[in-house]
């Protein structure tokens, strides 16, 4: 099935999970904080939260800076 990450179209298979998604992706450590159609999920639903055709996902993280 087809989702969207962070504004670019990804191959998943179905029934796939946020964490499993975010897991793939190789940068569990660097996200802070998860939404899905544009709706937060807390991270304590990822393993949970299944991942639907058109899907559209965005994945943030912090930056610091000055």
């Amino acid at each position: 099935m087809t989702v969207t990450v962070n504004g670019e179209r990804r191959e998943i298979e179905s029934g796939t999970t946020l964490e499993a998604l975010i897991k793939e992706l190789g940068i569990g450590k660097k996200v802070m904080a998860a939404a899905v159609n544009m709706e937060i999920v807390k991270k304590d639903r990822w393993p949970r939260h299944r991942l639907q055709e058109d899907d559209r996902v965005e994945l943030l993280h912090f930056v610091g800076g000055g």
